[in-house]
Parts: structure tokens; C-alpha cells; sequence
């Protein structure tokens, strides 16, 4: 594997919609999308879809990625069957590797310590407050952020559950999948429908 593999986290309930638009283009641009589980053993998502995934989570290794990709789940609001995820988060980011977070892997992490001191959204800021975490300063309203992190700990993308094209936004922009004229045409024709963005992508 080389940094083009992104490491998408699968679970049980977790969003299948939220990272369509990311992987789509990512694995159209040079990119690897590969599943992480808890194990291997197939998982459900919360759209009733069964996926098999490509590796268990103690197998995951921040050296072979190039982004670490985790989405919503009920799970994240219902007990800590997901913490191991938030863990795996934290090896990413003192790597120097990028995380992505949309949704309620946001409170996972906020549990975990990693927003306390970086930039991010949520859904609502309150949503996170609930989980007692020490980063309510930084809270930014917005639909996506990217903390960019240092030479010591990677970058960090979050966003809110209903924002995924925004979410895709800020992972390709960190990535460098499109020069940043296309990454704004791009977001303009898939989140407000507008044809002259077209153009510009084919351009």
C-alpha cells in the first residue's frame, strides 16, 4: 500500500451515504479505498447494506494510508463498541497521517481528546458538549474544517452529518485530488446543482 490508500472505517449502523461523494472521486483520481471493520467478519450498514471489510481494525497501520476515514454511526451515541476507532484516530494523528470525521464519529473523537485543542463541526455544537470534552473553544460553525495540524501530529477533517459533499470537499482539497479552481467548481455543481461548473471541470 503507498499514501494513495485511503482506510475507510465500516461498522455496524455506520452512514453509508456520508463518504459516497469522497470515495467516488478519490478512487477516480488515483486512490485506494480500503475497509477497515473491527473484524472481518461482514457489518450492516444503517441502510441495510452488508459489506465485508478488507481488514480488521488490529491490522490497521497509520504507515500504509494516506487518510483514515470514519463516519456516523448509532453506535458512536450508544456505547463504546467504536472507541477502538477513536484509538485508532489518535495513532493516525500523532503519525502525522490525516483523519476524516463526519457526523458522530465527531463525538468519538471529541470523547477521545483529539478536538479539544483542533479546529471542528459537528451537527450542533451542544451534540458535542454532551460528551463533556474540553474543546467547546474551538468549535466552528461551518458545514466542514480542516485543522491542519503541524509537523508533530496530522490534519484533521470534520464535518456535520448533513454535509457530505462539503465533507469530500475538505478531504480532497488536503489531498490535492483537484487544483483549487476544479476542488470550487466541483463543490459548486455537486452541492448547488450549478451547470457552469461543468465546464470548468472538463476544462
Amino acid at each position: 500500500m503507498t499514501s494513495t490508500t485511503v482506510h475507510l472505517a465500516v461498522y455496524d449502523t455506520f452512514a453509508d451515504w456520508e463518504p459516497g461523494f469522497a470515495t467516488a472521486h478519490l478512487t477516480q483520481h488515483g486512490h485506494t479505498v480500503v475497509t477497515v471493520g473491527p473484524t472481518t467478519e461482514p457489518v450492516t450498514t444503517m441502510g441495510g447494506i452488508r459489506v465485508q471489510p478488507d481488514l480488521a481494525l488490529d491490522e490497521l497501520d497509520p504507515r500504509d494510508s494516506g487518510l483514515l476515514l470514519l463516519t456516523g454511526a448509532s453506535l458512536w451515541d450508544t456505547g463504546d463498541d467504536l472507541a477502538p476507532f477513536a484509538r485508532a484516530a489518535r495513532t493516525f494523528l500523532d503519525a502525522g497521517v490525516p483523519v476524516a470525521a463526519i457526523c458522530g464519529a465527531t463525538a468519538g473523537l471529541a470523547r477521545e481528546g483529539l478536538l479539544d485543542d483542533r479546529r471542528h463541526t459537528s451537527a450542533v455544537s451542544f451534540y458535542l458538549a454532551a460528551t463533556g470534552y474540553a474543546g467547546g473553544a474551538h468549535y466552528v460553525e461551518a458545514d466542514a474544517v480542516t485543522d491542519p495540524g503541524g509537523a508533530s501530529r496530522g490534519a484533521l477533517v470534520t464535518a456535520g452529518p448533513t454535509e457530505p459533499v462539503a465533507f469530500a470537499r475538505e478531504i480532497f482539497g488536503l489531498l490535492g485530488v483537484f487544483e483549487p479552481k476544479k476542488l470550487d467548481a466541483w463543490y459548486r455543481l455537486f452541492h448547488d446543482s450549478d451547470p457552469s461548473a461543468y465546464e470548468v471541470l472538463q476544462g
